[in-house]
């Protein structure tokens, strides 16, 4: 079994700054492409930022230069750091994640449960 965590999430007024984390636990033979998507009430869920397992990095064009997202390979976790939030930042933030597993070797899409991030103007 394989599972993704999220933290972090929380309130914020616009200007400031949040980070948010995803680990992924059990039964993990690789982790591939990892990334944070966003759904805001009525709107499609959209991708956020990806990274790649060699550290490659994609950006959404309505987060560039404002949101970073890292990982550290050993803990199995990405993170995204968000700096000046906008009020159109606020959505649910969902943690992505394509695992190797150790059980069938088979290649995985994971999702987290999402986190909420509320930013107030």
């Amino acid at each position: 079994q394989v599972q993704l965590v999220e933290s972090g999430g929380g309130l914020v007024q616009a200007g400031g700054s949040l980070r948010l984390s995803c680990a992924a636990s059990g039964s993990i033979f690789k982790i591939n492409g990892m990334g944070w998507y966003r759904q805001a009430p009525g709107k499609q869920r959209e991708l956020v930022a990806g990274i790649t397992s060699g550290g490659s990095t994609n950006y959404a064009d309505s987060v560039k230069g404002r949101f970073t997202i890292s990982r550290d390979n050993a803990k199995n976790t990405v993170y995204l750091q968000m700096n000046s939030l906008k009020p159109e930042d606020t959505a649910v933030y969902y943690c992505n994640a394509i695992i190797t597993r150790y059980s069938d070797y088979r290649e995985i899409n994971y999702w987290g449960q999402g986190t909420q991030v509320t930013v107030s103007s």
